[in-house]
This record gives structure tokens, sequence and C-alpha cells, in this order.
């Protein structure tokens, strides 16, 4: 087995503060900015942050759903962690700085991939395909917190 990795980053037009209370807002920012490849979201504790533990199904593609329960930490200032109960999956959202006003966000995700000609394809494959869904999700975010 190996890793697979997938990875995007946007500059958000809002502070960092701004940014990473929205991403770590459960409860209702991120329901709102999910794309359609997120569905039965709920949040199951918390809502905010550390020790939140959200559900949904994640639609991959029309035949690959990951049904996935999600506990959160915040290991560092601007870092949320996102860690799937049913998979290897780790999400990882950074938020800094990157001018007066503005802020970098980047989301990285790791997960133990299949063996054979199927790890092949997964590893080709899939990260494209979350970084597209990512995209749209910072586009999302970017449009629900931008300042000016």
């Amino acid at each position: 087995m190996s890793q697979v990795v997938a990875t995007a980053e946007r500059i958000v037009r809002a502070p960092a503060e701004r940014v990473v209370a929205a991403l770590a807002d459960y409860e209702d920012t991120r329901r709102r900015i999910a794309p359609a490849q997120f569905s039965d979201y709920r949040v199951e504790a918390g809502g905010r942050g550390e020790g939140t533990r959200v559900h949904w199904r994640f639609a991959a593609t029309s035949r690959r759903v990951r049904d996935q329960i999600l506990t959160v930490t915040e290991p560092a200032p601007g870092t949320l962690v996102e860690s799937d109960a049913n998979s290897s999956m780790v999400t990882t959202w950074t938020v800094s700085a990157a001018d007066a006003g503005v802020s970098s966000v980047r989301v990285r995700t790791t997960w133990n991939g299949a063996r054979g000609v199927g790890g092949f394809f997964e590893r080709t494959f899939a990260p494209k395909g979350l970084q597209r869904v990512y995209d749209e999700l910072l586009e999302r975010l970017d449009a629900e917190v931008a300042t000016g």
C-alpha cells in the first residue's frame, strides 16, 4: 500500500481569523459551502472546531462513495485536521495570513491507497478529482467570507 495525496490551495479575500472560523464552523458555514459531492451531512457532536464529530457521504465518482465520520482536532493555530473513523483518510486545512486582509488556505488529504493496478489508477486519478472538489469548496469559501 502506498499513500495517496491530494492538495489544493487558494488565496481567500478575508483575514485568517475569519477564514479559520468559517472552516471550523461545521454546523453552518461548512454545510453551506460543501459541493454536491457531499451528502447526508450531519453534525454528531460539537459543531465548531476541536472535538467536532461530523458525518457525510462523499461521492468521489458515481460508483465510489465513502461514508465518512470525521473527528476534528486543532493541533496548532490556523490548522484543522479531520480524521475519518472509517478509513485512513486524513484532511488537514492550513490557513495563514498572506497579505493585509487576505489569507492562504491549503487543504491536504492523505490516505492509504490500494495495491496493484487499482492502486496505480487511484494514485493517478483520485488526487486530481479531489483537487477539483476542493477548488470548488475553496471558491465557495472565498465567496462566503470575502471582504470588500
